[in-house]
């Protein structure tokens, strides 16, 4: 094998490691896998830049005998943006621990609510079986005055009282109380 093929299947490895990982619940498994998938990206910029060549500097090396920056320097900032992303990562992990006595992604709340409608094979309640196929255009003005469900903006105003109190206003009911 050549050295590109097995640098080539190291990064195919580090990338299937790392999204393995991804999917898990442990953050401090996420944080990894981020890492790991990261790494393994990093080594496929480095092996599409081609051959390892002088230094890209003029005058030094001739310009076909130099190596392309612009793969470097994305690397390095890959590497910038993954070291962040991990410290990051790493607070949330260490904070959920502080918590909750344990470092796991918690469910979210409608999250659970659609897959047990997905598991009954329920429809949501907002959808009308009469309109199947039928969406509604944006141009179509729509009519709402006689609808209960849509608060008109002038009966908004009228129930809503406006409370804008200044500092000084809120002392003097202070001092007109006492």
């Amino acid at each position: 094998m050549s050295p590109n093929m097995v640098l080539l299947i190291t990064a195919g490895v580090l990338i299937a490691a790392g999204i393995y990982l991804l999917l898990e619940r442990s953050l401090t498994r996420i944080l990894v896998g981020v890492v790991l998938t990261s790494n393994g990206v990093n080594l496929l910029f480095l092996v599409a830049s081609g051959p390892a060549l002088g230094a890209p500097i003029i005058g030094v090396n001739e310009p076909d005998r130099m190596s392309d920056p612009l793969p470097q320097a994305m690397v390095l900032t890959a590497i910038v943006i993954t070291l962040g992303t991990a410290a990051f990562m790493l607070t949330m992990a260490y904070r959920s621990f502080q918590l909750n006595g344990h470092d796991e992604a918690q469910d979210d709340v409608e999250d659970n609510r659609i897959r047990r409608l997905a598991e009954a094979d329920l429809a949501s309640q907002s959808y009308d079986e009469g309109d199947e196929g039928s969406m509604p255009d944006e141009d179509d003005d729509h009519d709402t005055e006689g609808d209960p469900s849509v608060v008109q903006d002038s009966e908004y105003a009228a129930e809503t009282p406006r409370t804008t109190q200044t500092p000084q206003s809120a002392e003097n009911e202070e001092e007109a109380r006492t």
